[in-house]
């Protein structure tokens, strides 16, 4: 499926089978996949006049378009996170503000702000903004889909980096009014994430990641923005904190409006334009529904696909739902971890807010150390691997089916040689001369010669008994045929169609192995997360946190796997859709985990058992694998059906069983 799919970026696929040497000044497109390149002669000379393409300067190569959407993710995510901080203490300050202007005045040494009701009335204002920003970020995620298929990524990002700043503008307003206006002011200007927020800008620069590279290059460039999102949030946090330290609680939303005005002119200038019409694809609906239908197109995706067997039977395939619901139980599972070592650390181990920085600001940069260094070698040698299981497979079938044909061979000979003696001396005496004075050597000569011969009672023997040729045969010369998996080998001289479409088989059946690499990386990461989850019960000392907090970004890597399968399983018309709605089954188990373990922490917290919560974390995250279990890719020479084409079908398969009982019915009658 993704063998075939066109990626705006990058050249388009040929489709010509063979390249002839007359064709020399001619340039052949190039693919992003399958790659047909002519070997150079001994002494360097391209054969057929067509010069390698030249190398490309490491400036180039150091601003590519993927580096690009790297460091936009990073400068955004940046932006987003460095007011986290300081947001915590603000509304601690602005519920201090409410709290004197209704109690006695402060007196005596100490923090003023140090009180039970403060620290409540804090906690709650924080828990009801991460409820409204995850709410909103949901709808979020929706409207930025569809600025994506209206307006293009690029025009889509502007906007979900240029209305951040308009709400961190608002909430430097909200600083300067203090108490309770400030208060609402925060918590009513997250209506604005509806528009631009967080989680739009994730799946905007996710589709673009997607079109700027070839298809089996997805997982590991997903990879890698997850992790360089991670880095600038790291970074983020703790810089934030340090300016609010050092230079007063507002100047952080400051540099954050004017990082925010960065990140869009980056954008702007930056990105790559992609046009919508090429994130739709041959297979796009020319007119997509509107309204709520339209706004909800995106859930269409986890709904199972049709898809025609190689018998020609119409199969329904749960390969996507199986994909979002095991993912949906997998962040389920792991999104609380963080959150559930801070707090199970703060309340065993009585860490501070210093010691908690470093727990969290630790597990973000291990996370993207992982994510941009380790998870993409790990990708491509699982592929690699996969890809040579294939080719293995392959060479055992050949090695087995060449066993069978030299048996069969064997057989045919021995036919051969049994051939009547009616059918040899009849051909035999057409092909030699009627002379009447040959001897009897002579013809048994004759007769020897035509029985070492194959029997060909109607070849051709005059001129006019040949066909007119249609075109002129050039002789071909060998081709080097690359393969995703970066296997090769020479077309040599003699070689037929049958060999070329060989390999083009075989180039598909890598790249097949090497996207079901990607499931089972995700399958069995989820599995080292559970076990490292619930290995957290076991710590009895505070080091102990600071090594789990380490070893949980190293199985991290499931959801820029699970974007690449979602990516692969559905067809390239799509892919906007499929990444906007695995993007909303992560921010829907994000929500549900907050409320679902924030309530079994608590219920085993009061019996003091709260170092269960881990076992519970890790149950979950194998039953997650569990369900990945039933998600695959389609079977092999598989073709997706789409929804008119299915119904179209069903309707014709409808009206002949209707023709064929009408028939019925009157040869009854």
């Amino acid at each position: 499926m993704a063998a075939s799919e066109r990626t705006p970026l990058l050249s388009t696929a040929s489709t010509t089978a063979t390249i002839t040497a007359n064709t020399s000044a001619a340039e052949t497109p190039v693919d992003a996949d399958a790659t047909l390149s002519r070997p150079l002669s001994k002494d360097g000379v391209d054969p057929a006049g067509t010069a390698a393409p030249p190398k490309t300067s490491w400036l180039a190569s150091l601003w590519s378009p993927a580096n690009r959407v790297l460091l936009a993710g990073f400068i955004i995510s940046l932006s987003f996170s460095f007011t986290q901080v300081t947001i915590f203490y603000a509304f601690r300050l602005m519920e201090c503000d409410v709290f004197y202007s209704n109690h006695p005045p402060f007196t005596g040494p100490g923090d003023r702000c140090s009180r039970n009701e403060i620290t409540a009335g804090t906690a709650r204002q924080v828990s009801l903004l991460g409820i409204s920003t995850t709410f909103f970020g949901t709808w979020n995620l929706f409207i930025s889909g569809r600025q994506v298929k209206r307006l293009g990524p690029r025009a889509a990002l502007i906007l979900q980096t240029s209305i951040p700043a308009l709400r961190v503008a608002t909430q430097i307003v909200g600083v300067y009014a203090g108490g309770q206006a400030g208060i609402w002011i925060f918590q009513v200007t997250q209506i604005i994430t509806v528009l631009g927020g967080p989680a739009g800008y994730i799946l905007v620069v996710n589709t673009i990641a997607g079109e700027v590279v070839a298809p089996i290059e997805r997982t590991a460039l997903f990879g890698k923005l997850q992790g360089v999102i991670m880095l600038g949030m790291a970074i983020g946090l703790l810089l934030g904190g340090v300016v609010g330290d050092t230079f007063g609680i507002v100047r952080p939303f400051q540099v954050a409006f004017f990082l925010f005005l960065f990140a869009s002119a980056f954008a702007h200038y930056a990105m790559p334009y992609i046009s919508p019409e090429s994130l739709s694809g041959p297979g796009a609906k020319t007119n997509r529904p509107g309204g709520l239908a339209g706004f909800l197109e995106p859930l269409k995706v986890m709904l199972p696909q049709k898809i025609r067997l190689h018998a020609g039977r119409v199969a329904n395939h749960y390969g996507i739902f199986f994909l979002c619901f095991g993912e949906f139980l997998g962040v389920l599972a792991t999104g609380y971890a963080p959150m559930l070592l801070q707090m199970y650390a703060t309340a065993t181990f009585d860490f501070d807010q210093t010691n908690n920085g470093w727990l969290m600001s630790g597990n973000a940069f291990m996370r993207a150390f992982f994510l941009v260094l380790i998870f993409p070698r790990i990708i491509d040698a699982g592929r690699a691997w996969f890809a040579r299981r294939a080719r293995e497979e392959r060479r055992a079938k050949r090695t087995n089916r060449g066993l069978s044909s030299s048996s069969s061979s064997s057989a045919t000979v021995s036919t051969t040689a049994k051939t009547p003696k009616a059918a040899v001396k009849s051909y035999g005496a057409t092909a030699t001369s009627p002379s009447s004075s040959s001897s009897t050597s002579s013809s048994n000569s004759a007769a020897a010669t035509a029985v070492a011969t194959p029997v060909i009672p109607d070849i051709p023997t005059q001129p006019e008994q040949f066909d007119a040729p249609n075109a002129t045969l050039v002789e071909e010369e060998p081709i080097l045929v690359t393969v995703p998996t970066g296997e090769s080998r020479p077309l040599a001289d003699g070689d037929d169609g049958d060999d070329a479409e060989d390999a083009a088989a075989a180039a598909a059946d890598d790249e097949k192995a090497a996207y079901a690499f990607d499931l089972f990386f995700l399958r069995w990461s989820l599995l080292v997360d559970g076990i490292i989850t619930a290995g957290a019960a076991l710590g009895s000392q505070p080091w102990h946190m600071y090594l789990i907090t380490v070893l949980l970004p190293f199985a991290s890597g499931s959801a820029p796997a699970a974007k690449g399968v979602i990516t692969t399983m559905c067809p390239s018309s799509q892919r906007a859709d499929a990444l906007n709605a695995i993007t909303l089954v992560e921010n829907m188990a994000r929500l549900a985990t907050l409320g679902l373990f924030g309530y079994v922490f608590a219920a085993l917290a009061d019996v003091g058992q709260a170092q269960l919560t881990f076992y519970c974390n890790g149950a979950l995250a194998v039953l997650a694998m569990a369900v990945l279990m039933f998600s695959h890719f389609p079977p092999r020479d598989s073709v997706l059906v789409e929804a008119g084409e299915a119904e179209a079908e069903a309707e014709a398969e409808a009206d002949t069983v209707a023709a064929a009982e009408t028939e019925a019915d009157s040869a009854e009658a």
